[in-house]
């Protein structure tokens, strides 16, 4: 990843003071699993350009972790656009812009405001293209974004922005400091009181009035009795109290619709519940009366000790059943899931590559032979309800399928066997595009189970 940074205008070589960087060295740096390099691209008295640049070696990152044997290091272009370790490369090499601290001479360049372009990426995003520009534009920045293409999938979700606009060189980096984390949304270290500490001295002047500050609080701290600390929390929640109450979650509402019915199955004891992430779903089952085994499958060893985390917090609520945290995937099959009453694949399916997926299904109707199969994936006619500019709502989504289309899909998987296919939507219902998400429920012939 990298950021360049250009300003225009008489004064322009006082960048360099700033920024305490030599224009005639090249600055290198450097670090466990990566290489930090500065070096100026143009300098003269009327404009000065320099580049930062940090590399990456994904698989030295995680040495001594327990993500040291994850396969997705080296199959995912996550590493390619690692925001949070590029913001902690940048806050080091130019803290001293970053502080608004030079040599005494320049102090008065601080305040100085240049015509300025600063460009960086590729940065990985779940935003769209509109919440980018609207994170940026309060602070009077002209927003551009170029989408890049990946060597894994065509369409990646790596994209590059150039913010242009009159800026402080301190405001135009306090501001990417704080808002290419929250834009990548992913961070490679635990968020604890430092990252408050960062929040609150970096978004000192602007965070306070920008009208996405609860996006932007969220997405810094993650978690509320970390938000809660933060200086700008009071008057965020001051703003929502003359607010309506948010509305519910899509994700809760699957989460809802999906616990709902296996309650009222007949036959509940064992639930699979398929990519299972984080445990989020798996950890509500623990609590469902009359299911008595729940194997929570997730290939990632990151996902699942957040998962086992999760689990252990639970176990000390009165009547839950842990789940089983078992490593596994979509793609081999695996004996301990068979002949199990419940199994679920809730917002997996659309992140596989389409031509898989009949080859997953068959082994899950003619091996693993579950009582009931349910499958939840996005509605992709709804998305014109969100007025997206994107092809899908999320960037590792491989596919997003119309309800004619799904319903013909499932069909396809599940003629073959024994299987008979009902479908439900889940949200609130468009008159025209039907729900946002989108329900198949497989029920085994044979056995009561409706």
């Amino acid at each position: 990843m990298q950021l360049s940074l250009k300003v225009s205008g008489p004064g322009a070589e006082a960048v360099s003071y700033l920024i305490a960087k030599n224009p005639n060295n090249l600055y290198e740096r450097g670090e466990k699993g990566l290489t930090v390099r500065l070096v100026y691209t143009a300098f003269s008295s009327e404009e000065v350009q320099f580049l930062i640049y940090v590399k990456t070696d994904p698989i030295d990152l995680v040495k001594n972790s327990p993500d040291l044997y994850d396969i997705t290091h080296y199959i995912n272009d996550r590493e390619f656009a690692a925001s949070s370790i590029f913001v902690s490369s940048i806050r080091k090499a130019l803290g001293t812009a970053l502080n608004g601290k030079p040599k005494e001479e320049y102090a008065s360049w601080v305040d100085h405001p240049f015509e300025m372009e600063l460009a960086f990426g590729p940065i990985a995003s779940d935003l769209r293209d509109q919440e980018l520009e609207a994170l940026f534009s309060p602070m009077g920045y002209h927003v551009e974004i170029e989408r890049g293409d990946s060597f894994i999938r065509v369409k990646s979700s790596a994209r590059f922005i150039t913010l242009k606009g009159s800026q402080t060189v301190q405001d135009a980096l306090k501001h990417v400091s704080i808002l290419i984390p929250v834009i990548d949304n992913y961070k490679h270290y635990f968020i604890d009181e430092r990252e408050i500490e960062k929040l609150d001295r970096y978004g000192e002047g602007w965070l306070e009035s920008h009208p996405l500050k609860a996006l932007i609080l969220k997405r810094s701290l993650r978690f509320q009795n970390m938000i809660s600390q933060s200086k700008f929390y009071e008057i965020e929640r001051r703003i929502q109290e003359k607010n309506e109450p948010p509305k519910v979650r899509l994700n809760d509402l699957r989460y809802e619709a999906i616990l709902k019915y296996v309650q009222a199955l007949p036959k509940r004891d064992s639930v699979v519940d398929l990519g299972a992430g984080e445990g989020k779903l798996s950890v509500q089952f623990g609590f469902i009366e009359g299911v008595k085994e729940i194997l929570s499958v997730e290939p990632s060893n990151k996902s699942r000790l957040r998962a086992m985390e999760r689990f252990e917090q639970a176990k000390e609520k009165r009547g839950f059943i842990e789940p089983k945290s078992i490593s596994g995937s979509l793609f081999y099959y695996d004996e301990r899931l068979n002949n199990k009453d419940v199994m679920i694949l809730c917002e997996v399916i659309e992140h596989i590559n389409e031509h898989r997926l009949a080859k997953i299904f068959e082994t899950i109707f003619k091996e693993n032979r579950p009582g009931v199969l349910i499958v939840t994936t996005p509605n992709q006619e709804y998305n014109v309800v969100y007025e997206m500019d994107e092809e899908m709502r999320h960037g590792d989504h491989r596919f997003e399928w119309t309800r004619a289309e799904f319903r013909q899909r499932c069909a396809d998987w599940s003629k073959p066997h024994p299987y008979q296919l009902s479908l439900q939507g889940i949200g609130e219902e468009h008159p025209v595009y039907g729900h946002p998400t989108q329900m198949a429920i497989f029920t085994r012939k044979g056995e009561g189970i409706l």
